[in-house]
């Protein structure tokens, strides 16, 4: 792909044979994704998809630290009422418990935690209340 268009040649047909030459060369069955449906195709326009992609690839988030644990405890609150057991559900409130007493005893930098434990039993409880009515 380094090699310059040469003059009075249309660029339009110059690109098109080096792509058409590097597909019959296979260059193109190695890259991720080879063969598979853009995975975005559906999805509306953002045009700062790039870095979310690159944020989501390097395992940065977009919230700060306080507010990502905020709201995995939400979401560690609706997956034990939705969980189909309740060792499931103790699992999954406990886990949330540790990072929560962890970020009690040294808060993360960004906003204030404002988050406590969940108390795992009263979480049962009102579980099992929910799924017998």
């Amino acid at each position: 792909m380094t090699e310059r268009k040469p003059p009075g040649v249309d660029f339009e047909s110059f690109v098109d044979r080096q792509i058409r030459q590097a597909t019959a060369r296979g260059d193109f069955k190695e890259l991720p994704g080879f063969g598979k449906p853009l995975a975005s195709l559906d999805a509306p326009y953002d045009e700062l998809w790039w870095i979310r992609d690159k944020m989501h690839r390097e395992g940065f988030a977009a919230l700060p630290p306080a507010l990502a644990l905020r709201k995995e405890a939400e979401d560690a609150r609706e997956a034990a009422a939705a969980a189909r057991t309740e060792r499931e559900a103790r699992a999954l409130l406990t886990e949330v418990n540790e990072k929560i007493r962890s970020a009690l005893r040294m808060p993360p930098p960004g906003p204030p935690l404002n988050l406590k434990e969940f108390d795992v039993e009263a979480e049962l409880r009102a579980r099992r209340e929910r799924h017998a009515s």
